[in-house]
């Protein structure tokens, strides 16, 4: 399956031209892979869009879908809810779904979601739950909460899917589904016109079928270029983080990962193993429920005394927890958080990049986290186990990008490159290394 880069440079040569690659991703958008996937198409819209781009733009006219919170003129922000499906709608385009359009990206439909972005499973009690795409036989979790957005882009339905990282919920669904998933730092793109779930932890970014094309996308978004060098994967100095990232993690993923670390090792990457022993604070910085938990509340108090039963009761349940927090309790996690980052950074700063897997775990049977409370324990666990390695990092207020490393008919396994904030060029730099090597293994 081509990648933006490389079809727009098919288009660029008269080999295709937007209108046929629109409809292709509109024929697929229609087909089972995409069952669930979209919340609302816009696809007569998109014919119109493609037919007037120009193939000279960034994005050539070709499809881009956006998660159920950005905002989208003319239209309601749902944000996978029912309870705000007949909101009044938008005046105006999230700024991030601006830019792509204006970068000649042509938005085909918003894409599913965990409500409110608070699980990184995927599932949707609402508007059904996206199929992995990675397993015909067994209908497997997208991972969360952006699902319907990685589905579109693994299925070949758009080639950039728009979403949001709070604690993971685009390197997830990019792990789970074999696609390349970039959470830069939070504050180098713009969150205006997306509904929030933590204003301290969000962050807008996007994913893409490759690394190249997840340097254009954060180029697009955060409006400003990449400076990735070129240099060979032995002239950096990576880490391996040998505490929490591997508690409880998979065979297959375990087997994955020491697969992609012996490739780099072969390719010339420096590799070192080390213990982070500040990531033991954790659990006690965030005892009285962290940010996203606070913050959420802090959004959805009134809504939840109006319309609470219209909600996913497990994301009420998540949402709920804030209630609890007094004001010195949050303002002692900022401080804890402040600096717990500066301890993290100090540990790093020898090391260009850290390498661990995605997630510890490979995508599970949708039946086995459905809703129902017969199977909350089951879902909590899973939900646990995928958000801890990601959300490590945007706690850190850091960057990081989750690269597909599994063999060919095996369950996709994603290894997250990271680093703390404003090394996102680095990280993309060595990404574009570690990817070219790990497809050749």
């Amino acid at each position: 399956m081509n990648d933006l880069h490389a079809t727009r440079l098919t288009l660029l040569a008269g080999g295709s031209d937007a209108r046929t690659e629109m409809e292709r991703a509109i024929d697929i958008s229609g087909s089972p892979a995409c069952a669930h996937v979209f919340t609302r198409t816009l696809f007569d819209e998109a014919r119109r869009a493609a037919a007037a781009s120009a193939p000279e733009s960034r994005l050539a006219g070709l499809a881009f879908t956006a998660k159920d919170l950005f905002d989208v003129a003319g239209q309601p922000t749902p944000a996978g809810s029912v309870v705000l499906s007949h909101a009044p709608a938008a005046k105006a385009d999230a700024l991030s779904v601006a830019r792509l359009r204006a970068a000649g990206g042509v938005l085909t439909g918003r894409t599913n979601m965990s409500e409110f972005a608070f699980s990184g499973v995927g599932v949707n009690p609402h508007y059904g739950t996206p199929a992995n795409v990675s397993d015909l036989a067994t209908p497997r979790i997208p991972g969360g909460s952006s699902s319907g957005a990685a589905i579109s882009v693994a299925s070949g339905a758009a080639f950039i899917g728009l979403g949001s990282d709070t604690g993971g919920s685009i390197r997830i669904p990019a792990a789970l589904n074999g696609i390349v998933g970039f959470k830069n730092t939070a504050r180098l793109t713009p969150a205006d016109g997306a509904l929030p779930l933590s204003t301290t932890l969000d962050t807008v970014c996007a994913m893409t079928r490759s690394v190249r094309d997840a340097i254009t996308a954060h180029e697009i978004l955060a409006a400003r270029t990449v400076t990735a060098g070129s240099a060979a994967i032995g002239a950096y100095r990576l880490a391996v983080v040998k505490n929490v990232f591997f508690d409880g993690i998979e065979s297959a993923v375990a087997a994955a990962f020491e697969r992609s670390l012996k490739a780099l090792r072969a390719a010339g990457a420096r590799i070192e193993e080390i213990e982070l022993p500040e990531l033991a604070d954790l659990q006690a910085i965030n005892a009285t429920g962290g940010f996203s938990a606070a913050e959420s509340h802090a959004w959805h108090r009134l809504l939840l005394e109006r319309s609470g039963a219209g909600y996913d009761p497990r994301v009420a349940q998540r949402i709920l927890r804030g209630a609890g927090m007094k004001a010195h309790e949050y303002i002692d996690l900022i401080h804890a958080r402040r600096d717990w980052i500066a301890r993290v950074e100090k540990a790093l700063a020898p090391f260009d990049a850290v390498l661990s897997p995605t997630v510890p775990i490979t995508a599970p049977s949708i039946v086995s986290v459905a809703p129902g409370a017969e199977r909350d324990e089951e879902f909590f666990r899973v939900n646990a186990l995928l958000l801890r390695n990601p959300s490590i990092i945007n706690m850190l207020d850091g960057c990081a990008i989750s690269l597909p490393c599994h063999a060919a008919g095996e369950l996709p396994v994603g290894l997250m490159l990271w680093h703390a904030g404003l090394h996102d060029d680095a990280v993309l730099a060595i990404a574009l290394q570690a990817e070219r090597t790990l497809q050749n293994q």
